[in-house]
């Protein structure tokens, strides 16, 4: 791991893959969170309709998508057990796994985080965030990542302004607290962030250009006691190169470093998901 401070050594982003992933399931679709396991194999997605679905992935010998095998699919849940309807109350939006298999989902529309035992639990509830300039109705707590000591991270999707930074929120021990801040470019808003293996928060933005489509850019920095340092931008998209990237994973194979996206189909004909994934090539 390169000690928080270091100067950043060059990195690129090598494209090693793109999978359409179909399933014929009227939930399926609207991926807005992923989480893939260490081993690169097995998989987490959330949907923005509080659909939970995990499996494994089939790889050819270089390590790219063959298949998406899905093994399960959960309706997530409120604290009584009842299944949580779309729009204010259900719209999910971020994901991270604990070491100890515990699910964080982070909410918007109702801005909140829940975490799950398992697929099929009752919601955990856990206090409110604070309130943030920027956090409104479709536009609250989008990125989530756990670190290894197990602390939340969270970032909204705005910030109040197109030149006010946006604020890191991180919850441990049942309380809310900050991080610091990131910058904000006026194009780019956060909608999935990750810890890598080399301890680095890894954030995926997004630019909408109307009938242009999407564009997306991979950024990560160094989380120390005095906020991000060291920030790279590693990756920005074409217009209209890959779908609505929401999710990002970020793991390690024998090769180093790799990243997984997986983009939001809005449920929409004109739309797909799509698992795109990069090898990180310092």
């Amino acid at each position: 791991m390169i000690a928080a401070g270091a100067p950043a050594p060059a990195a690129t982003m090598e494209h090693v893959g793109t999978f359409v992933w179909r399933d014929s399931a009227d939930s399926f679709g609207g991926f807005s969170g992923i989480e893939v396991g260490q081993d690169g194999q097995t998989f987490y997605t959330v949907s923005d309709r509080a659909h939970l679905y995990w499996g494994n992935f089939q790889r050819d010998a270089d390590g790219r998508i063959l298949a998406a095998d899905i093994e399960g699919r959960a309706h997530l849940r409120n604290s009584h057990g009842v299944p949580l309807k779309p729009g204010y109350l259900g719209d999910s939006e971020g994901l991270a796994v604990a070491q100890d298999g515990t699910i964080w989902v982070s909410f918007e529309g109702l801005d909140r985080l829940i975490s799950y035992d398992h697929p099929e639990a009752a919601a955990t509830t856990h206090p409110r965030p604070p309130e943030l300039p920027g956090m409104k109705v479709n536009a609250g707590l989008e990125a989530l990542a756990i670190r290894d000591d197990g602390t939340i991270f969270a970032i909204p999707e705005r910030s109040g302004g197109e030149h006010r930074p946006f604020p890191i929120l991180t919850f441990r021990d049942e309380q809310w607290g900050t991080a610091g801040e990131i910058r904000r470019d006026p194009r780019w808003l956060p909608v999935g962030a990750d810890f890598g293996p080399d301890g680095w928060l890894y954030l995926l933005e997004r630019d909408f250009k109307g009938i242009l489509g999407f564009t997306a850019r991979v950024r990560r920095m160094q989380i120390t006691d005095d906020g991000p340092q060291n920030e790279q931008i590693l990756l920005e998209t074409g217009q209209m190169q890959y779908d609505n990237l929401e999710g990002i994973a970020v793991w390690q194979d024998d090769q180093g470093i790799r990243i997984t996206l997986v983009s939001d189909d809005n449920f929409l004909i004109l739309q797909r998901t799509e698992l795109v994934e990069y090898r990180l090539r310092d």
